[in-house]
């Protein structure tokens, strides 16, 4: 497909700024020295790190959480998808809080609330001291990633260095990603679990170190939307609650009924209550753009996929293949090392191939990349699929730069906090969906499948009831049960695994459609509901 040339940088000139932007008068009037650009990127792309290290660390660290505190597969579903939950609800109000009160503040405060709530779930002893530690850092992430992305675009005005250094702060999350098994299993090989979860606090601590020397900025004039952010946090929750209930007590039973039936009429309510307000938390008329739309659909569904395949795999090589959380850290690192570079490559070149083209293919080679991970069993070796994990983190990392780039420079300059925002929480939407559906769907697989696994592998049917209690409380030890048993609860594990990377695989599917379809292949300006394109 050919390209046509993209707007040239030129065309934003210093006076084009909005004058609701209220800047430093100092970068009113140029741009950063290197100096303090240098700084920006860094501390902000440490912000982003922290935020991501703490999703596969605490992955990493399910099966020993589990192991200690006897956890129910739905119970342990909860623990990532606790911290994601509050990032998802809150990132957007987060950001206008940074417009009103200071990103830089706001940033640093995320920092401070991430520390408190990764120090909470050292100190936990119990499955829901770790949740509500999950959920006070997930107000941290909350501060952390929206206002993060704000600065670095009140840093850098210009549509293509933005989009490089955009590029930068999502390798910079892959990095993160990247890091956390490999520091969880590292700790987990030498102390209790809980510690993992000081390893976010100690870059919390840099991160706010590196931050103290980023010049402060701050948005448009507004105001928080209360009644936007409670239905926003409402609609969401129920949704996260139905989605992981009801793996347990059916996607039909009365109370997640109740819970579909509340999330869609907050999230309506939702959209009602933008429309209408003068100072909205989200201005439901960027979604007029076909192309906006698609890229937020695009935007949750790369961290529904990223986060769903990292849950799945993890747990599959420590709960069937019982490898310790550094073996599979330094598996894992095929997949998430790839991701840094194919995502820090592909913003360097978005410049030429436009938005469509990384779109579209990351999401039909990471479907074909899940669609092999459905022929995994019990006892595949790693060296037979460690080239699906290198083909899905590139996938991954095509469509992470893109889709984040796109977001900011679709909208007019005064509106890209709003933008950031918005980015922010369709992907973390899309990543407490990943965790919470593909948790479910595994632990309702496992249950379902595993009377006809435990009659196949000839347990006595006396045994059934205590396996099966076993497995639904959490409670199981390797060292006692009998092979066969190991080998049934093994089986249907496998099962759910399939059931989930099938999910994906559709979901991709889905998603390389509408980017092939909707996405608009160069940068897009929208000015308040109207749109301007160039193609």
């Amino acid at each position: 497909m050919a390209s046509t040339p993209s707007p040239a940088p030129g065309r934003l000139k210093p006076t084009d700024r909005p004058p609701g932007d209220r800047l430093p008068s100092s970068q009113n009037s140029h741009q950063p020295s290197r100096r303090a650009a240098a700084v920006t990127l860094v501390a902000m792309c440490l912000g982003a790190m922290t935020t991501f290290l703490l999703i596969t660390a605490s992955v990493s660290a399910l099966s020993a959480i589990q192991d200690d505190l006897h956890v129910s597969p739905t119970g342990l579903v909860w623990i990532p998808s606790a911290y994601t939950l509050l990032v998802a609800s809150l990132v957007m109000s987060a950001g206008t809080i940074g417009n009103l009160y200071g990103r830089k503040r706001a940033f640093l405060a995320g920092a401070a609330v991430m520390i408190i709530g990764s120090l909470t779930v050292y100190t936990a002893g119990s499955t829901g001291g770790v949740i509500a530690g999950q959920l006070v850092s997930g107000l941290g992430g909350a501060l952390i990633l929206p206002n993060s992305l704000a600065i670095l675009g009140a840093a850098f005005p210009d549509p293509h260095r933005r989009t490089e250094v955009v590029t930068a702060w999502a390798a910079a999350s892959g990095i993160g990603l990247a890091a956390g098994p490999l520091i969880a299993g590292t700790l987990l090989d030498h102390f209790h679990w809980n510690t993992v979860f000081l390893s976010t606090a100690a870059l919390a601590v840099v991160t706010m170190a590196a931050a103290v020397f980023v010049a402060e900025s701050r948005g448009p004039a507004g105001r928080l939307d209360i009644p936007g952010q409670i239905l926003a946090a409402l609609g969401i929750a129920a949704l996260v609650y139905a989605l992981i209930e009801g793996g347990h007590d059916g996607y039909t039973s009365p109370r997640i009924l109740i819970a579909w039936f509340v999330a869609a009429a907050a999230l309506s309510g939702f959209v009602l209550v933008e429309r209408a307000a003068r100072t909205p938390m989200l201005d439901v008329g960027l979604f007029r753009s076909a192309s906006f739309s698609a890229v937020m659909f695009a935007a949750a569904v790369s961290l529904f996929g990223f986060t769903g395949v990292a849950i799945l795999s993890v747990l599959f090589y420590e709960r069937v293949q019982h490898l310790s959380a550094l073996d599979v850290g330094w598996r894992l690192l095929a997949f998430f090392g790839v991701y840094v570079v194919v995502a820090y490559a592909t913003g360097r070149v978005i410049r030429r191939t436009g938005f469509k083209l990384p779109l579209t293919v990351g999401f039909l080679v990471g479907a074909a990349a899940t669609a092999g991970f459905t022929t995994l069993e019990p006892t595949t070796p790693y060296a037979r699929v460690w080239w699906l994990y290198v083909l899905f983190g590139a996938a991954s990392g095509m469509v992470a730069a893109p889709s984040t780039a796109a977001a900011l420079v679709s909208v007019s300059h005064e509106r890209a906090g709003m933008a950031s925002g918005a980015v922010n929480a369709f992907r973390q939407i899309g990543s407490v969906t990943g965790s919470a559906l593909l948790g479910a769907l595994l632990a309702s697989r496992l249950r379902s499948r595993l009377p006809d696994r435990l009659d196949a592998h000839h347990v006595p049917r006396a045994a059934w009831p205590a396996v099966e209690h076993a497995v639904s409380t959490g409670t199981g030890g390797h060292g006692a049960t009998p092979p066969n048993v190991t080998a049934a609860v093994g089986d249907a594990f496998t099962s759910g695994v399939h059931v989930g990377m099938t999910v994906v695989a559709a979901v991709f599917l889905c998603a390389a459609l509408v980017s092939a379809l909707l996405v608009r292949n160069r940068p897009h300006h929208i000015t308040g509901t109207a749109t301007a394109t160039t193609n």
